[in-house]
Order: structure tokens, then C-alpha cells, then sequence
């Protein structure tokens, strides 16, 4: 154990970041108890800033949109703020940002708009790495639409297995669903190669971006995908979801909805009144983020790709803390995230021990790392894990110091 508190301390003297981590920390309310977070890819801790914006909007004035009294302008602020938030963050229009409850609910909802057009015989490609919510949606429209599922399997290395993706490719492919990273291992697919090649053949591509927008800039042109979503809650925010796609796009598709709600893109895929304030939320979580390393840069979007190069280096330097420490305890510790390319989130079982008793232990430490299957469905069962397993995830207010005391909490367990 003093070995490992003899790195964190080697380490924090390499913490030279732009992003003032003591300021950005000051501003998270729950960080005062003292606790150190690892289950930061099922929900982050909210900053002041979020709160506040949230507060702010549901005291308003508030009424339903409109455009004449001061209450419903604050509604349509909200929401013009929203889409123009979520344009910065994710590089699309602002009028192809969809507001939903959740990511969950966003791809029920459009697997069931696409499944409108799909004909018996027609097929879709999902893939073994995905978290149910990106799997279960898919499988369920294509059972009533009487459409084939084929599969892309995991590699040994926790990487998806690119030539099971080329033999499910078929001229037939209407869809391919894919993660951009994992929720348990990490792992971060080629989505653009994949997405490539689902153009060829003539298929949609729509990709869960849940846990890769918690550690990325995302840019949705560039990745290829024709849908993406993701859930602000991962990155500092409300809970809610959101889905990005060209306007154009969106157009061509035509959802059950009620006769007086408007037809305009995206509203047509937004069903009842907006929650306001959770726009708000969302909407302060971007600028929030915008601001982790502000630089120079004139737009959002230019602050937005400084401070989230930043953080991928500040997350990178404690990834490697975590991995090192995780290997000093040798074959107590099964490490399943292996791929070349992922991101700072890690899952791992112990040998002859419940990964549900390490919580515990670490809970009593002050140390927050979820034990279970997180809704992994497809990986859990692809890697054969049987029983829960321990996540130990990275964010944005993780320090050098919450590393050690993960990695002291574990080895006094073990």
C-alpha cells in the first residue's frame, strides 16, 4: 500500500494540466463529503453551475412555449438553447437535436420509427459489445417486423471482430447499431470504418455514444453515423437524453403523434411539453464543460475542443495510475478491458471473491466503484462472466488521490 501512495505522489507532481483541477472540483457540491467517485460512466456528480441553472428556470417565470408573455419566452430560451448547446457539442444542426427522457427511451422510440420501414427479410447488424440499451430496442423491432439479426462478436483482445462484421454485412443490411465505447470495458470501435461500410451496402447507422461523449468531443459527421446519441447525465448534467442526426434526415421519417403537436423537425419526435428546466441543466453542463480549459478559442465549439483535449490527457495520466497500481496486485485481479483503445473506464473480477463485497469495502472507505452486470448484457455473456463484476470508471473531478485510495481500499480488501 505505501507503494502506491508513493506513485500518487509522483503522479500528482505530473498533473500539470491547463484545467485548474482544486477549482474545478470546489464547484461539485458532493465532493465536500469527502467521498471519491469511480462510477462516473453509470452518472457523474453535478456541478453548482447545472443546479443552478435548473433552479433558475423552473422559478422562472415559466408557462408553456410561446412567444408572447415573458414566461413563455423563458420556455423557448430553453429550448433554443438546448439544440444550440448540443449543436456545439455534437457538430450537427441545432434543428437535428431530439430531446428524450433518456438514451433508452430515444432508441425504443426510433427503432420503432425505422422499423416502419422495414420488410420481411430485411436484416440488421448489432454487436456483442453493446449495452442492452443499443441491443434489446433493435431485437424487438425486428422480431415484429420479422427481420434477421446477425451479430458482430468480441475478440479475445475485447475489441469487436471485424471479420464476423463482414460476413453479417449483406446486401439485405437495412441498420447497423453500434457503441462508439463501451460502458463496462472501455473499448472505443472504428465507428467511422464500420459506418463506411454499412454505406456501401446501403445501411443506416445509428450509434450509442452514451460513454464515449463522457470522454470525447464528438463529432457526428466525422464518425459517420446517421443517428447518435447520447445521455448528459455522463458528462455533468441532467438526467435526459439526446439524439443527433442531419435535419434532413430526420425528415424523411414520419412518427406516430398526436394531430396538433408540430410536424416540424425535430419537434415531431418530441412527444408532450418539454421539461424546461432539464433543458436548462443541460444545456449549463456544455458550457460547464466548455470552460474546463477555456484557452482562447472564440466559439463553444473551439473552447469545447481545447477543454476536452485537456481532459482526455488529465484522464489518460490517471488511467495509467489505475493500470499500474491494478497490476502491483498481480492474479487477485482480473483486468477484462484490453483494448488498444479505450477509454478510462475499466472492469474487472477477483479471484474467489464477490465483487459485491469489494463495493461494500470500499464504500466504508469513502470510495464510490459499482459492483454488477450495468446492463451489459451481450459482453457479460460474450466474456462468460457469470457473476457481478467490479468498474472502476473515471471523471472529469477524479484527482491522482481518489486513484490511490481506490487502488489502497482494493488491496486491503484482497
Amino acid at each position: 500500500m505505501t507503494s502506491t501512495r508513493q506513485k500518487a505522489s509522483t503522479r500528482q507532481k505530473a498533473e500539470t494540466m491547463a484545467i485548474d483541477l482544486a477549482a474545478l472540483r470546489a464547484r461539485f457540491p458532493a465532493l465536500a463529503t469527502g467521498l471519491a467517485f469511480f462510477d462516473g460512466p453509470g452518472g457523474t456528480q453535478t456541478p453548482s453551475p447545472v443546479a443552478d441553472a435548473i433552479a433558475a428556470t423552473l422559478t422562472g417565470p415559466l408557462s408553456n412555449r410561446g412567444t408572447v408573455s415573458p414566461s413563455e419566452l423563458n420556455a423557448e430560451r430553453a429550448v433554443a438553447g438546448f439544440r444550440a448547446a448540443y449543436a456545439d457539442l455534437l457538430n450537427v444542426p441545432a434543428n437535428g437535436v431530439v430531446h428524450g427522457r433518456s438514451a433508452t427511451q430515444l432508441t425504443y422510440d426510433f427503432s420503432r420509427h425505422l422499423a416502419m420501414t422495414w420488410n420481411a427479410g430485411d436484416e440488421i447488424v448489432l454487436s456483442r459489445l453493446d449495452h442492452d440499451a443499443n441491443v434489446r430496442p433493435w431485437i424487438q423491432a425486428a422480431e415484429r417486423a420479422g427481420v434477421t439479426v446477425r451479430w458482430i462478436e468480441i475478440a479475445p483482445e475485447t475489441e469487436l471482430d471485424l471479420d464476423s462484421y463482414e460476413r453479417a454485412l449483406t446486401p439485405r443490411t437495412r441498420l447497423v447499431a453500434v457503441t462508439a465505447a463501451s460502458n463496462v470495458l472501455g473499448t472505443k470501435p472504428p465507428v467511422r470504418r464500420i459506418a463506411d461500410r454499412a454505406h456501401e451496402v446501403g445501411a443506416l447507422v445509428y450509434v450509442d455514444g452514451v460513454h464515449y461523449a463522457a470522454h470525447h468531443l464528438v463529432d457526428v459527421p466525422a464518425l459517420g453515423a446517421d443517428m447518435f446519441v447520447c445521455s448528459p447525465y455522463k458528462f455533468l448534467g441532467p438526467h435526459c437524453g439526446v439524439l443527433a442526426a442531419a435535419p434532413e434526415f430526420l425528415a424523411t421519417l414520419r412518427p406516430d403523434k398526436l394531430l396538433p403537436s408540430p410536424d416540424t423537425v425535430p419537434e415531431r419526435f418530441e412527444f408532450g411539453t418539454l421539461p424546461y428546466e432539464i433543458l436548462a441543466g443541460a444545456t449549463a453542463a456544455v458550457d460547464f464543460l466548455a470552460e474546463l480549459d477555456p484557452g482562447t478559442g472564440a466559439s463553444r465549439r473551439e473552447r469545447l475542443t481545447r477543454s476536452l483535449e485537456s481532459l482526455h490527457a488529465h484522464e489518460r495520466t490517471l488511467r495509467a495510475q489505475l493500470q499500474e497500481g491494478l497490476d502491483l496486485l498481480g492474479d487477485a485481479i482480473t483486468v477484462h478491458s484490453k483494448a488498444a483503445d479505450r477509454t478510462p473506464t475499466l472492469l474487472m473480477t477477483l479471484e474467489g471473491r464477490d465483487a459485491r463485497e469489494a463495493q461494500a469495502h470500499l464504500a466504508a472507505r469513502g470510495v464510490v466503484a459499482p459492483a454488477g452486470s450495468f446492463y451489459a448484457h451481450e459482453p457479460f455473456t460474450a466474456l462468460k462472466l457469470e457473476g457481478p463484476a467490479l468498474r472502476a470508471g473515471l471523471a472529469p473531478y477524479n484527482t491522482t488521490d481518489d486513484v490511490a485510495r481506490f487502488l489502497d481500499g482494493l488491496a486491503d480488501f484482497l
